[in-house]
């Protein structure tokens, strides 16, 4: 049978018929999507999107996500335990007060064993402490209106350093950075050691708040009896070193 003579029994049109899809991409995009997939090999297709947007592409999320399954861009399931996935960005240095900040959060439990959390902002080049934020649960959301916060009364350094915690790859952070054009660092999975000179500096605060919240269990009433409770320490920063 004829091609005429089939679409005249379907009803379908013969340009529908004969149609081929003709995709031509950008070869600057390409070119850009291959190397933040490269560097960043954790982040799925939609954040990927948002990072592009970010730099002026106008793109659309189903775009990118026939590209990513072109490419292969998207990581393969483990077959060994211990296997790490590394992005290979090298964590520049820094030669003055403000210009890049480290976020890390502390461990601990109150006397009566109920687990919070101490969200740490420490100044790379100073080791100055510019603020902690402290709660039995930390969002992705709560550390935007942490640095939100800063952003008003202090002002914003051009890159913020961090681990792969959920916290720092949520939606909510990276839409933020976008808007406030901050550059969003994030260290090899498995390689805390590109974050040890602001490390030395929280171990140093958690020392201290193990010690506080085992010797005086009788201080944290206010936190036991209201579970949205928090404590926020940014009005006076200090210097911490390891001890």
């Amino acid at each position: 049978m004829s091609q005429r003579a089939a679409c005249r029994i379907a009803r379908c049109p013969r340009s529908v018929a004969q149609y081929r899809i003709r995709r031509v991409d950008d070869p600057l995009l390409l070119e850009r999507l291959k190397a933040i997939a490269a560097e960043r090999r954790r982040l799925g297709y939609r954040r990927l999107t948002m990072m592009l947007r970010r730099e002026g592409f106008v793109v659309n999320h189903k775009r990118i996500h026939r590209i990513y399954r072109v490419e292969g861009f998207q990581l393969r399931a483990r077959r060994k335990r211990g296997v790490r996935y590394v992005r290979g960005n090298a964590v520049p240095s820094v030669s003055r007060p403000n210009e890049r900040w480290s976020l890390d959060f502390v461990h601990d439990a109150l006397s009566n064993e109920r687990k919070f959390r101490s969200l740490t902002i420490v100044d790379d080049f100073t080791r100055e402490s510019i603020g902690i934020e402290v709660d039995f649960l930390l969002t992705g959301d709560r550390v935007v209106r942490v640095l939100s916060r800063l952003a008003e009364t202090r002002g914003l350094p051009p890159t913020l350093k961090f681990d792969n915690g959920t916290e720092f790859t949520s939606n909510a952070m990276l839409g933020w950075a976008a808007k406030v054009n901050v550059e969003l660092h994030f260290i090899e999975p498995g390689r805390p050691m590109q974050m040890a000179a602001s490390r030395a500096s929280m171990d140093a605060f958690a020392t201290s708040c193990s010690t506080s919240t085992r010797s005086r269990p009788s201080s944290m009433p206010a936190l036991r009896s209201r579970p949205g409770a928090s404590i926020t320490t940014t009005t006076a920063p200090t210097r911490l070193s390891a001890a």
